[in-house]
């Protein structure tokens, strides 16, 4: 594919929510067509790619920059950003340190827009509904390290547009709520509400912000109605035919949040293709 006469993307992190997002841009037609490079770290996930329309490149960052021609990368018109922290696994800093590397390699590039993943993890437990503005700073979440990595992406402004999205618990085909405590015994989080979004609409979501053009905002991108973990967690198990867990009924209600992601449907106008996680699509 000759890629002179399309807009330039590359998804760092093209897994499992970066490789639907690469196959969707890359169905576009019209005036807004993209020719898409993507990232892995797996050597075996090249061919697959490739396979899919991507042009495959290997990177990685450990925390340091490694891989084979991942300068081609940073030619691009727009990048999104899909690095998960993995903070339990690699320690708060691994994460850190990753993207002030992968800042380095942006300062240097010609990219003018910039979506980075985050997500809705940086939100404290306090008992009520939150919006964007109820995290600014690292000692105000439950998160520090991602919040100091969405601040140093946001340094990035001026030089390019960045849209930082915190993304809810990405739901839908494989990662089914219910498979995760089917046959689990007195769950004590039954009346908590859910905060989660569908995978396609984080991939649609992406898709318009590339079409109409990167403002520099922070979004919460969540399913606009939220049900109990109980209700979810029940109807999951009922679709698939699992055991359905059993919940403990307790007087003093776990700690929750509940995220507000009217901004993102204020600025962009966008409609939610699985507003209700009762009714998202999965399949196994």
């Amino acid at each position: 594919m000759n890629s002179d006469h399309f807009q330039k993307v590359s998804i760092i992190g093209c897994g499992w929510l970066g490789l639907p997002l690469a196959t969707h841009l890359l169905s576009s037609r019209g005036e807004h067509r993209y020719y898409v490079r993507g990232s892995t770290t797996t050597p075996s996930k090249v061919e697959v790619l490739r396979q899919s329309g991507v042009e495959p490149v290997l990177f990685r960052v450990s925390p340091e920059p490694a891989g084979e021609a991942y300068s081609t990368l940073f030619d691009a018109n727009s990048i999104v950003v899909d690095i998960p922290p993995r903070i339990a696994k690699q320690g708060e800093d691994f994460h850190t340190q990753q993207i002030y590397h992968l800042i380095q390699l942006l300062k240097n590039s010609k990219v003018k827009q910039i979506i980075y993943v985050s997500s809705t993890s940086v939100y404290p437990e306090i008992n009520q509904e939150v919006t964007e503005q109820d995290v600014r700073f690292p000692a105000e979440s439950a998160a520090p390290a991602l919040v100091e990595t969405e601040l140093m992406m946001s340094e990035l402004r001026g030089k390019s547009k960045v849209a930082i999205l915190r993304c809810a618990g990405l739901m839908g085909y494989d990662r089914i709520p219910g498979k995760y405590v089917r046959g689990k015994k007195n769950i004590t989080t039954g009346l908590i509400p859910v905060n989660y979004v569908h995978r396609n609409d984080v991939v649609a979501i992406i898709a318009t912000l590339l079409k109409s053009g990167i403002t520099d905002e922070t979004y919460n991108v969540v399913a606009p109605v939220h049900p109990t973990r109980r209700e979810v967690y029940e109807a999951s198990c009922r679709q698939f035919g699992w055991e359905l867990p059993t919940f403990l009924e307790n007087n003093q209600q776990e700690p929750f949040k509940k995220i507000n992601g009217t901004k993102l449907v204020t600025h962009t106008g966008y409609q939610y293709q699985f507003p209700d996680p009762l009714q998202f699509y999965y399949e196994v």
